[in-house]
């Protein structure tokens, strides 16, 4: 069963700039590297208003996960809604979602993951580790109930593979080792299910 995922809390036209920069800027710069002044000038916002909003440069890394991931959750709904009957074919749309997805918004890998690295200093209470493994887990359980509607004797084994599969090629994309890896992962787990 797929993790329950948060509301997102409504944001002001400031709080949508300063959102919106801070997305783009730790995307594509990382965490550690943007501070909050940066943020405030490119959202064209004081650090009054950043703070007033978010909270805490943590906060905003945590909602920056969460906006992304909301994206992320709404191109696999669309890619679910295009092959409405269980089967295979549903399981593998998770894969047709990343392919159109990954060139024009994750280039550089998965936000979840490079932020899960970039923060990995000994500490397991900074509030992105529970937001990332909801993420994660919640893709796990999607996987799982696709799995489970498609009739497969061991559904939580093949969600597993489909995960490591998905996973593998979300970093391959970061890393550039080669092209199109989740092409090479859905035929990979096309194979696999096929055989289940």
């Amino acid at each position: 069963m797929p993790q329950p995922v948060p509301e997102l809390a409504p944001l002001t036209p400031g709080g949508r700039r300063v959102l919106d920069a801070a997305s783009r800027l730790f995307y594509e710069r990382g965490i550690h590297a943007v501070g909050v002044d940066t943020i405030a000038e490119a959202a064209g916002v004081t650090k009054k208003t950043l703070y007033d909003r978010f909270g805490s440069k943590e906060a905003l890394v945590v909602a920056y996960l969460q906006h992304r991931d909301a994206r992320w959750r709404e191109r696999v709904a669309q890619q679910l809604a295009l092959v409405p009957e269980p089967g295979i074919e549903r399981v593998l749309a998770i894969f047709d979602a990343a392919i159109s997805w990954s060139d024009a918004n994750s280039p550089k890998g998965c936000s979840a993951i490079n932020a899960r690295a970039e923060i990995a200093d000994g500490t397991d209470d900074h509030p992105v580790f529970p937001e990332v493994s909801r993420q994660k887990l919640w893709l796990l359980g999607v996987f799982e109930e696709l799995c489970t509607e498609a009739g497969l004797p061991d559904p939580h084994a093949s969600a597993q593979a489909m995960m490591l599969l998905y996973e593998g090629a979300i970093v391959t994309v970061g890393m550039t080792t080669f092209a199109e890896p989740f092409v090479v992962a859905r035929r990979w787990a096309a194979a696999l299910l096929a055989q289940a």
